[in-house]
């Protein structure tokens, strides 16, 4: 009885130390681009102290930091992971995640909204809605952060 359960404790010690590497392995990228997007806007931007970081990918895939500024301001900036373009913006300058959600539900009446994440939407900041029908249909929507119009949507009915 004994050996059994050595052989189980072995078996998962071998699958927990497989895990834990594999996840390693798969968040190098993440942690490698977080590094160099914190590079770009500590030299480019008045950003000072990093909040959070974010990947976005949408036509084009940015890098998307929140933090203060020097002012200690809180400040969003968008980087474009090709180019290395920055977009700076106060966060004070630009709709909160529930004043571009409010906008979206004046307007139409989702199942479900999956998420909310800034982006970035032909060179314009935006925020980004993913949404469900009660048909279970996916529809994204991208509302100018700064403006609240509504740029796109993109309906799957």
């Amino acid at each position: 009885m004994k050996k059994w359960i050595w052989i189980i404790i072995v078996v998962f010690l071998i699958g927990l130390a497989v895990s834990i590497n594999t996840y390693v392995k798969a968040m190098k990228p993440v942690k490698s681009a977080r590094e160099t997007a914190e590079e770009i806007a500590m030299n480019e931007t008045d950003l000072k102290n990093m909040d959070s970081f974010q990947l976005y990918n949408g036509k084009e895939s940015y890098y998307i930091l929140e933090g203060k500024n020097d002012d200690n301001e809180d400040i969003i900036v968008w980087i474009n992971e090709k180019t290395h373009q920055v977009t700076e913006k106060r966060k004070k300058d630009g709709l909160t995640k529930q004043e571009a959600l409010n906008i979206l539900l004046s307007k139409q009446s989702p199942e479900k909204v999956n998420a909310v994440r800034l982006g970035m939407y032909d060179g314009l900041p935006v925020w980004e809605i993913f949404s469900h029908t009660d048909k279970d249909s996916i529809n994204y929507h991208w509302i100018d952060f700064e403006t609240g119009e509504i740029l796109l949507t993109i309906e799957n009915y």
